[in-house]
């Protein structure tokens, strides 16, 4: 009987923890450990990012993004060739090799264009200014938080939705249950047919005085594949 009332005190516990602390709780808990200043509202800084996957070329980025000043450029060097964006307020400016001809083979073969520019902008300043991103207009905040365990590491996770005009993938975050450090992450463009990737997150550096994760690794849902690894560098 003893034993029978252990296990249910247990279970109880577990569930009443589970249930101490709301989605928007967790996320400003993460956001006071990641960014502990509130600078990333005007962030200011340049950072390099080397991906590395398989059978690829290694692909190094340099990225500098100023938010009050709208700004956001990227330098690209994959073998011997060398591009970049650069937005500044509403303008976009391309190279190529040290000029602004852009020929459409060039622009089709390295993806070389304005819009792409944008694109690359919204994803830099999105996963690099996790979890403080989850704030921005239009991102839906589950409530309820639950605890999930990978290779014998439990994580509180935050469900992330939006509203359709933003984005249409379910996201879902893992944080560390003591520090409130974003650990992992995974997104579904589907989730009933388990598509879309999850990244693992090692280490962190600091810019502008914010704890970013260092390394991502990015696998695939479905199958756990191997896609490669962006790091992190000042």
């Amino acid at each position: 009987m003893r034993k029978v009332l252990l296990f249910l005190f247990f279970t109880l516990s577990l569930f009443l923890n589970s249930q101490t602390i709301s989605g928007e709780e967790l996320l400003n808990k993460a956001i006071e450990y990641h960014d502990p200043n509130s600078n990333w509202s005007h962030f200011k800084d340049s950072f390099k990012v080397t991906m590395e996957s398989p059978d690829k070329p290694k692909r190094i980025s340099t990225i500098t993004i100023d938010l009050p000043n709208s700004f956001f450029k990227m330098e690209v060097q994959l073998g011997e060739n060398h591009w970049s964006s650069t937005l500044d307020q509403e303008n976009c400016e391309l190279r190529f090799n040290e000029t602004d001809r852009i020929t459409p083979e060039i622009e089709k073969e390295y993806r070389l264009n304005c819009d792409s520019a944008w694109r690359y902008r919204d994803y830099y300043t999105y996963l690099y200014g996790l979890p403080m991103k989850l704030k921005d207009p239009g991102t839906r905040i589950d409530p309820q938080v639950v605890e999930k365990t990978i290779a014998n590491k439990t994580y509180w996770v935050l469900k992330v939705t939006y509203d359709p005009e933003v984005g249409t993938d379910t996201w879902y975050f893992y944080f560390d249950q003591k520090t409130f450090a974003l650990k992992r992450y995974q997104f579904f463009h589907d989730e009933s047919k388990n598509d879309g990737e999850y990244i693992i997150l090692q280490e962190e550096i600091e810019l502008s005085e914010i704890r970013i994760p260092k390394n991502r690794s990015w696998y695939f849902n479905a199958d756990n594949t191997f896609l490669g690894t962006d790091l992190l560098t000042k």
